[in-house]
């Protein structure tokens, strides 16, 4: 049987200048080390989690219409009026099952953050001076103590689970993997909510590497304004996901071709530059299609599970023994006995191309400590007609967004 997973940190080895605490400055493309949150997954966790990521979705859907002018493809059903551009709702999540994140440098003289990698949203935040109890352990931006910093004279407010993320917006200096956004737009919260305390997230702030379309300050993301500054060699992020120590990154202005086997390389185009957005061909187990091909699907690093409407998520587990499933409210999480979950592991197919998830990575481990059924990956929701793409599925392939070619691609792993 599978023990619980042990989520340890994730090191990848980057060349920092000698003798300096921060970056240097780049002109190629940087694999930038990720960590990964320690932390136990459990039905409870994930239930919390599923919470959050159709709260950041319906949340992001809404800034996409104040931002576009019309609603996105894909929105969800939702009862919510319709923000208007500028009001500061931005969609965000605490990754409370896994999470990813990496060092960044911001102000003059630089200061160093961590910040979670989220795919599936476009806006960066830190706790700022301004902020007490609620920001305790995270490091604190201070906007005073530095020369770089431009008041915008905006608030903004994330809505997120019971509470909110609340601050002002400024516009600094900030380096990542070695190339500086200057005047990048960023939220300095003096509130945070108890999603983001320390207990349940382990960086100082977030960084979405989605698209403009679904900020809600409005304003480009960092990956956004790196590209258009004309730093990066190419305008690409490649993304390697791990549970093995040392073998996570970012990297920035190309991809690690070391790290993937370039002959399966599988590109497929981005549908609506909101999210990753992007055709799912088809979804199978054990060889046998589930739910309809062609499908719509966003990959996003910011969600744990694969996630899929109520109906295609009751017809992959269908006729597996053992299965139990979990419901509350409008989502449903499902168990196969720990001794044969592996087996059911799904392939999705990108671009033409079948990547299989190992049953390592869709086993989440027992329900409980010694219980004989483990929990599994693909989980279901009312109220969506897409599917989430998450970690369960990205950490098997080489991940490449092509934020010019507006592309995604996949690889198998060297």
């Amino acid at each position: 049987m599978k023990h619980a997973h042990s989520f340890t940190s994730l090191l990848a080895l980057v060349s920092l200048v000698a003798g300096s605490p921060f970056q240097q400055l780049n002109t190629r493309g940087l694999r930038l080390p990720l960590e990964r949150k320690n932390n136990q997954v459990d039905v409870e966790s994930l239930k919390t989690h599923l919470a959050q990521v159709f709260a950041k979705y319906r949340q992001g859907f809404t800034t996409y219409e104040a931002n576009e002018g019309h609603a996105h493809p894909l929105s969800m059903s939702s009862n919510s009026k319709t923000m208007e551009r500028g009001s500061g709702v931005v969609p965000l999540m605490a990754q409370s099952a896994e999470l990813w994140y990496a060092s960044i440098d911001v102000g003059s003289p630089a200061k160093t953050f961590t910040v979670s990698i989220d795919t599936g949203s476009a806006d960066l935040f830190l706790p700022s001076t301004a902020c007490e109890s609620s920001c305790d352990g995270h490091n604190r931006y201070d906007p005073s103590s530095s020369s770089t910093a431009v008041d915008l004279h905006r608030y903004f407010v994330l809505t997120y689970g019971e509470g909110e993320v609340a601050g002002e917006q400024f516009a600094d200096k900030v380096v990542i993997g070695g190339y500086e956004a200057k005047g990048q737009t960023l939220g300095a919260a003096a509130v945070y909510s108890s999603d983001f305390s320390r207990d349940n997230f382990q960086p100082d702030g977030l960084a979405g590497f989605a698209f403009e379309s679904i900020s809600g300050y409005p304003a480009p993301p960092l990956f956004q304004t790196l590209v258009e500054s004309g730093q990066l060699q190419e305008p690409v992020f490649g993304v390697k996901l791990s549970a093995a120590p040392g073998v996570s990154e970012l990297y920035l202005g190309g991809t690690n071709t070391a790290l993937y086997q370039q002959s399966n390389l599988s590109y497929t185009p981005v549908t609506c530059a909101g999210y990753w957005e992007v055709t799912l061909d088809q979804i199978s187990r054990a060889g046998i299609p589930v739910g309809e091909p062609e499908a719509s699907s966003i990959i996003d690093t910011g969600t744990t599970l694969i996630v899929t409407n109520m109906d295609s998520a009751m017809s992959y587990y269908a006729g597996i023994p053992g299965v139990l499933s979990y419901t509350s409210e409008s989502q449903v999480l499902y168990s196969i006995p720990c001794n044969i979950i592996d087996n059911f592991a799904p392939t999705l197919t990108f671009g033409g191309h079948p990547f299989t998830v190992s049953g390592d990575t869709f086993n989440l481990g027992p329900l409980e400590e010694g219980s004989s059924d483990c929990l599994a990956g693909i989980a279901g929701a009312e109220d969506i007609d897409f599917w989430i793409v998450g970690d369960v599925f990205l950490q098997n392939v080489y991940s490449i967004f092509d934020m010019g070619g507006l592309r995604v691609g996949f690889a198998e792993l060297a």
